[in-house]
């Protein structure tokens, strides 16, 4: 399996300098377009109603990537570094915005989810990379030690500075447009939203086209591995709300925003060269884009399982 896993090193996608100026417009515009459904109002509810809403932020900035992290060490026979530093990339994202919709589905509080999206990614352009840099900086030293590869350089300041560009300033914007404009954000907020997807779909699409044959070839095990990975956060989700005796429809949405990530935005700050830097990654990276990739697939389908089986639970508290 790690030996088969080893030939995703080989996939390359360079969009030239004029496809990343694209990229990152495209990435400013989700992000803006995510940042029109943040109020400022979410920020002063969770000081009413701190619970469940400080375990969700937790599960999400320290849970999760300590999970993965024990994950990638557990799984390290089998998987590639690239690999591992996808899930931990995945794990480092925001929530999804799509788990706002499953929440819904799964008959959880739809409060709490909107709030546990907002919040972290609102704080995305600080967290992101300093949970990459701190988990996977950690995960490249203990191989380094046990296995016969070069320790990975992970940059933290540049990937913060590029990461503070792309995502705060579009969210700041977006902020201050919902603030200013609120009859126009409700205009344009949910075509906003659709569009940046279709932009997004639309630029996977072409980026993995000439890639295909590779993606088949690895699809039984990137699917076990984003399975096992996707599984762990749904758990981590569940376990830290029951763990905490919040309410059940707060446990629901605690384990819908845990294992749904924005692993657009993962997979989007892997095309951009100034961020992963092909001098200091050799361009070999291919691990990390197909996990990235894959889940935003995957934990689709998961949580629209999720939410079955909550929807036919009753809620008795």
């Amino acid at each position: 399996m790690k030996e088969q896993l080893e030939g995703l090193n080989s996939l390359t996608i360079n969009f030239g300098e004029g496809g990343m100026f694209i990229v990152n417009i495209i990435l400013a515009f989700v992000m803006f377009g995510v940042a029109l459904g943040i109020k400022p109002q979410t920020f002063k509810d969770v000081f009413k109603s701190p619970k469940s809403v400080l375990t969700g932020v937790f599960l999400q900035w320290v849970g999760l990537p300590a999970v993965t992290f024990a994950v990638v060490l557990l799984l390290n026979q089998w998987i590639t570094p690239m690999v591992a530093l996808g899930m931990i990339l995945v794990a480092s994202c925001p929530g999804g915005n799509i788990s706002n919709f499953i929440s819904s589905l799964s008959k959880g509080n739809i409060e709490l989810s909107v709030s546990m999206t907002a919040i972290t990614t609102a704080f995305a352009p600080l967290v992101t990379p300093f949970n990459f840099f701190f988990w996977g900086t950690m995960y490249s030293r203990i191989i380094s030690i046990h296995s016969d590869i070069p320790r990975l350089v992970i940059p933290f300041m540049p990937m913060l500075e590029q990461i503070l560009l792309l995502l705060g300033v579009p969210i700041v914007l977006g902020l201050l447009f919902a603030r200013y404009f609120p009859n126009a954000t409700k205009r344009i907020t949910r075509p906003a939203q659709f569009l940046s997807i279709l932009l997004f779909l639309a630029m996977v699409t072409v980026s993995f086209s000439q890639n295909w044959q590779l993606f088949i070839d690895n699809l039984f095990y990137i699917v076990i591995i984003v399975f096992i990975h996707n599984g762990c956060a749904l758990g981590t989700g569940y376990l830290g709300g029951t763990l905490m005796k919040v309410p059940t429809a707060d446990r629901r949405s605690l384990t819908i925003e845990t294992g749904i990530q924005n692993s657009g935005l993962g997979l989007i700050l892997l095309f951009n060269a100034a961020i992963f830097p092909p001098e200091i990654w050799h361009g070999h990276y291919g691990g990390m884009l197909i996990i990235t990739a894959w889940w935003g697939i995957w934990h689709i389908i998961s949580g629209l399982a999720v939410a079955f089986i909550f929807r036919r639970t009753p809620i008795n508290d």
